[in-house]
């Protein structure tokens, strides 16, 4: 559980981030993602996916 909440923690602090420094290239990264399809959005989310688990499990192995 408490993976969870660190996990939760890191999201809201790199997201709180992006809003507080660059609100205005957020803009411009969500208007380049539109033109992308659907599809590619989804790979990229599943490939983000792939690739925070690997990481909690690289983390979590080592011991953390």
């Amino acid at each position: 559980m408490s993976t969870i909440i660190l996990a939760l923690g890191l999201v809201l602090c790199v997201e709180g981030l992006v809003f507080a420094l660059a609100p205005l290239r957020l803009e411009q990264i969500l208007e380049a993602l539109r033109d992308i399809s659907p599809e590619a959005r989804r790979m990229i989310g599943l490939v983000a996916l792939a690739l925070g688990v690997a990481l909690i499990w690289l983390s979590k192995s080592m011991g953390a």
